[in-house]
């Protein structure tokens, strides 16, 4: 009893501190948390105790099967040894007449009487025969114990008899006994009936040696019927299979038709002595399975019910928890939303004695809660000089009469200062849809009515600036087509008729089809996302009226009318004096360019004539010698044809150059077409060369392959080239340079930038003296030049014609350290084809398939 108490004592001075831990944890957790520990505790439990009865059904059923197993093993083993021990009895009978064959001559009648007496206590055995060492048959008695004649014959085929085939199993014991003098026992084969049967041959000896074997042939089924007994095959199958794993026998007898499967509880062994049979036990669970118990179930459906009504439980603490939540966030929310609230909201019961003031109201009167509320009319905020209008209005309200944009009306505050107001009144309705009173909701309209007038005093100034401007400026409705505004320029120029407003915008925007003529292509803009449209930037274009024989520059935007309608307003500014302007300014420019060709041409005049001069000298040389040998009878046709033909070439020669100098030279439109790079720089160098080769100036060319189209006006490039190389040919011959550095490279490659987007750019670079950076940065001047005799027209001429066909033109320096050694004239000219910048393998196989001209000039 004492130590009863005492282990007792233990115990709860042990559990006292973990108590004490549960408990200062438990109280820890806020409420949420400990309804969800209350709730998940039984839920844990009932999955625990699932899950100990489901562990408890598998651990007795796992435990069954163990049982069965080792009893299946047992009962095997012991047909094993009973199987054994029999054939071990019969061996040792056979025995003794193998010795008396073989010790004393005994004849075939006296052996039939011994195997008789053998055979008739032995039904497993089928058959003992004698045969002699030539697989003749000497006796042999069957079963019933009585002589059989038609048995191991090898006349009949029987397969029991050693044949001499090495396939035969009778034949394979029959050689084993012979070679090694033992008993053999042979492997199961089918005999004459188609049993399944093996044989035991003992060897017999005579003077001569071998003298033959005698042969007990064993029935397997018979075998396993007789020496397993019944106590054993009651409680577990047993069947015997051959090397392949068929049943040869068995102690169960299948159904017709079917075959015999593999128990899922089995234990294995040989059947010795006999080879390749196995002997097999069987067993099967007494008891159903797991998922066949019906108490598993009944625990299992309790356990489910018990769970999923845990689980309702546990939803339904957290849908009230999440109500009772919302329902605090909501009122929380509303507090919060009326405390801060710049709307004064005063509620009225039936009576009109007000039950409700929010913060707001009670800040805009001065008045406190507990100062208004259950006061009836008057109230405290009501001017003294107002009583009746207020009145009046009160019972409007309570009529519900009161008018849907509200009512201003004058409020005196606390400290008797007035401001205005605007009161809203509806009626008060509760969930059942009874009203129980009024709400009002008011709002301090003192600056709104300050701001309002001066809006409407800045209306009229605007409006005022806007009638002034020289600019037309209108607004037309986007969907009725109406026009909203229109200054007195637009009045002065188109009157108040809105097809102005569309001539300017270019569309059929605002015109709409009458009642009478609907016009089905006419859109009204109708659910356009006018916030998209009004954020979208002014749109400037130039527009040619007709009519009025005008250019204007028209500024368009959409914005959204004081009524909320769409609309689109527009600029618009004559410009009409300056787009002559402009016209006069491209014509001196087109007269420029075509000057400068000629004065370029002029520059050249005297290498052109030196250059004709030679193809004419030829033409001359040859028809003089033709004509001399012509009157001396002294020439042949072909020779004639000859010096025909090299005239006929030397005169092309010389109308190709002035073909091409013509072509240059010729005034004409600009004109934007298709061009290959290829063909204007050839052109280019054909025209250029004549200079070059006066100079004794060398160029090189490169153009990449597959380049893109360009759509230039050849002709204008044509001179920005020409021009380019003329001025690095005069620089190299002015600067007097040795022949190493009197050399031109023109380069054709395609680029690729982010600025300028895919362009071809034209590159000249020569190896004179350079340009000093003063030139450099006033070299695009008008009436810069250089050279003594020049006009200063050709450096921003040509930077003009890059410029119109949206290029760039840049120079730069070439140094070797500090020392200028060239300088580099490049210009770009975009294409439509976007490519991106080459690889190092792509510029490698460009260099490898560009064309590339080595024209060496000659003085």
């Amino acid at each position: 009893m004492l130590s009863r108490l005492a282990v007792q004592g233990f115990l709860r001075r042990a559990l006292t501190p973990a108590k004490r831990l549960v408990s200062t944890w438990w109280r820890r957790q806020s409420p949420s948390r400990q309804d969800r520990f209350a709730t998940l505790g039984p839920l844990l439990s009932v999955l625990l105790f699932l899950a100990a009865i489901v562990s408890a059904f598998w651990y007795l059923r796992n435990e069954e099967i163990e049982r069965e197993a080792e009893a299946v093993k047992r009962d095997t083993e012991m047909a094993q040894q009973l199987i054994r021990s029999r054939l071990i009895d019969n061996e040792d009978q056979l025995i003794l007449l193998q010795r008396d064959i073989t010790t004393r001559a005994m004849d075939p009648l006296e052996f039939s009487q011994r195997a008789m007496t053998i055979a008739r206590n032995r039904p497993e055995i089928t058959h003992i025969s004698w045969v002699n060492q030539r697989r003749e048959r000497r006796a042999s008695v069957a079963a019933i114990g009585d002589q059989a004649d038609s048995l191991m014959t090898l006349e009949g085929g029987d397969p029991s008899m050693p044949n001499g085939h090495a396939s035969n199993e009778p034949e394979k014991a029959f050689q084993a006994a012979r070679d090694r003098r033992l008993r053999v026992y042979s492997g199961p084969f089918p005999d004459a009936n188609n049993t399944i049967v093996f044989q035991l041959q003992l060897p017999l000896s005579d003077r001569n040696g071998f003298g033959g074997v005698l042969v007990a042939e064993y029935a397997v089924e018979a075998l396993v019927r007789y020496s397993i007994p019944s106590e054993v095959t009651n409680r577990h199958a047993m069947a015997v299979l051959d090397p392949r794993e068929q049943v040869v026998a068995s102690t169960v007898t299948p159904m017709p038709g079917r075959r015999l499967t593999r128990a899922p509880i089995y234990y294995e062994v040989p059947m010795a002595p006999a080879p390749g049979l196995v002997l097999r036990g069987q067993g099967y669970r007494t008891s159903i399975g797991l998922i066949s118990n019906t108490l598993f179930w009944m625990v299992m459906a309790l356990s489910v019910l018990t769970v999923w009504m845990l689980l309702g439980t546990w939803k339904h603490m957290r849908r009230r928890a999440h109500v009772q939540n919302a329902l605090a966030a909501e009122t929380n929310f509303r507090r919060a939303m009326e405390n801060s609230m710049l709307t004064g909201m005063r509620a009225m019961d039936l009576e009109t004695r007000i039950s409700y003031v929010n913060p707001a109201f009670c800040a805009m009167t001065g008045f406190s809660e507990t100062e208004l509320i259950g006061r009836k009319p008057p109230f405290p905020y009501w001017p003294p000089d107002r009583y009746e209008e207020n009145v009046r209005l009160l019972q409007q309200e309570m009529q519900g009469r009161s008018p849907a944009g509200g009512s201003e009306v004058k409020v005196m505050r606390k400290d008797g200062s007035i401001f205005d107001a605007r009161m809203y009144v509806s009626p008060l309705i509760d969930p059942k849809g009874k009203q129980n009173g009024w709400m009002t909701s008011m709002t301090n309209i003192t600056e709104a009515k300050r701001v309002r007038d001066q809006l409407s005093a800045s209306h009229e100034r605007f409006t005022t600036v806007l009638e002034g401007l020289d600019a037309a400026v209108s607004v037309l409705s986007v969907q009725q087509g109406e026009l909203l505004f229109a200054n007195r320029s637009y009045r002065l120029w188109f009157g108040a008729d809105p097809k102005g407003h569309a001539m300017l915008a270019g569309s059929q925007l605002g015109i709409t089809a009458t009642k009478d003529e609907p016009d089905e292509d006419a859109d009204d803009f109708n659910n356009l996302p006018a916030q998209h449209l009004t954020e979208i930037g002014a749109d400037s274009r130039e527009v040619f009226i007709a009519q009025l024989d005008m250019w204007f520059d028209v500024r368009a935007r959409y914005l959204q009318w004081t009524d909320g309608r769409l609309a689109q307003m527009l600029i618009a500014t004559d410009i009409t004096a300056r787009r002559h302007a402009e016209a006069q300014q491209q014509q001196q420019a087109e007269k420029a360019q075509v000057t400068s060709r000629l004065i370029t041409m002029g520059e050249m005049a005297s290498s052109v004539a030196h250059e004709l001069n030679q193809p004419l000298t030829a033409i001359s040389n040859y028809c003089n010698g033709m004509l001399s040998r012509v009157r001396s009878d002294n020439i042949r046709k072909e020779d004639l044809m000859a010096a025909l033909e090299k005239t006929a070439k030397q005169a092309q020669r010389a109308g190709q150059i002035i073909h091409r100098i013509r072509a240059f030279v010729k005034k004409s439109e600009p004109q934007r077409q298709p061009a290959f790079a290829a063909s204007i720089v050839e052109d280019s160098v054909e025209l250029a060369g004549i200079e070059l080769r006066r100079r004794n100036v060398q160029i090189h060319t490169y153009v990449a392959q597959r380049l893109p189209v360009m759509r230039v006006d050849p002709i204008l490039i044509e001179q920005v080239l020409l021009n380019l190389l003329k001025n690095a040919a005069e620089a190299i011959d002015n600067a007097a340079l040795p022949p190493s550095r009197r050399h031109i490279e023109l380069r054709v490659v395609p680029k690729h930038t982010a600025e300028l987007g895919a362009n071809i750019e034209f590159s000249v670079t020569d190896m004179g003296p350079g340009l000093p950076e003063e030139v450099i940065e006033r070299m695009y001047e008008a009436f810069f030049s250089t050279k003594a005799d020049g006009l200063g027209i050709g450096l921003g001429l040509c930077r003009s014609i890059i410029e119109s066909h949206q290029g760039r033109i840049r120079a730069e320096n070439l140094y070797n350290g500090a020392a200028i050694v060239g300088c580099r004239f490049a210009f770009t000219i975009p294409v439509d084809i976007p490519r991106p910048e080459p690889t190092l393998h792509e510029k490698i196989h460009d260099k490898d398939e560009g064309t590339a001209h080595n024209t060496a000039a000659t003085p």
